[in-house]
């Protein structure tokens, strides 16, 4: 008997040592089945998808093909103002799908699905960890379908491997943080038109930015704003890095607001969704 009482200690004080992986294994299980449901929806009801797309390709048509060479003479580009403009638009196709991220979460919230699922043996941070996912996917593809278009418009960027790579990194952290943000808006709304409308100001930001015109072109008033607000920083980084010409201070602007942006969002989603669900 004396033999067995040490494997008998040794296994009962092992025990609370390990609930914590079960625990890891069934909140990322839960979140890939969540992440599967939003992509589903996302194929079934793929309008607002094209919604998305659409907005960001209106404004490169429009941008280019019909305001394109008086803009182009003004600020001094000659015919090459869609490399100026691509990098904006590129930026408003993540703010574009803000929308969709918002109102997707409220319809949750309002349609009684995730009460359901708090009857459930479900991971509840698994709920906004599908969205949030799910919407990163479908931003980077309309991202990379908005730059398809502007290359075969005349988009011709200078940027070798470590540009390319630096942009696209930049694109995927801001629209990681945009992400947040539209969740956490979509979760104080109280119903899905609400949710559209509140995340209206964040889609026009890139407008009052340096997307379509330098900023000093700007008067006083609004040229302060647009240097100052959050996009302007991404916006040129962005376009430094695509067209060789990277600006250090604006790197590290840009990186600054998409960290501290990511990290204000969700920590207001997950208080607004744990009140609320």
């Amino acid at each position: 008997m004396s033999t067995l009482t040490p494997a008998r200690t040794t296994a009962v004080s092992a025990g609370p040592a390990h609930p914590a992986a079960p625990a890891r294994r069934h909140a990322f299980r839960d979140s890939a089945t969540m992440l599967r449901r939003q992509l589903g929806h996302a194929l079934r009801y793929p309008g607002l998808s094209l919604g998305t797309i659409a907005v960001p390709v209106v404004f490169l048509l429009l941008f280019v093909y019909v305001l394109g060479r008086p803009l182009a003479r003004g600020i001094g580009t000659g015919t090459d103002y869609i490399n100026y403009l691509a990098p904006g638009i590129l930026l408003m196709t993540v703010t574009a799908a803000s929308t969709a991220t918002a109102v997707s979460v409220c319809t949750d919230l309002t349609e009684g699905i995730v009460a359901r699922f708090r009857t459930m043996a479900i991971s509840r941070p698994s709920i906004l960890v599908g969205h949030v996912i799910g919407s990163f996917i479908q931003t980077m593809v309309s991202v990379g379908i908005v730059i398809g278009l502007a290359l075969l418009m005349g988009f011709r960027p200078q940027a070798g491997l470590a540009g390319w790579a630096g942009a696209l990194g930049l694109i995927a952290l801001l629209t990681f943080a945009v992400t947040w943000l539209a969740v956490a808006l979509g979760t104080l709304s109280k119903n899905p038109e609400g949710a559209s409308n509140i995340v209206m100001p964040l889609a026009l930001l890139p407008f009052i930015g340096s997307t379509f015109v330098p900023t000093d072109s700007m008067p006083s008033v609004v040229r302060v704003f647009a240097e100052y607000q959050p996009f302007t920083p991404v916006i040129e980084t962005i376009r430094g890095l695509l067209m060789g010409t990277p600006a250090t201070g604006d790197a590290i602007a840009a990186v600054a607001w998409c960290l501290g942006i990511s990290a204000a969002a969700y920590l207001w989603a997950i208080r607004l969704f744990n009140r609320r669900a």
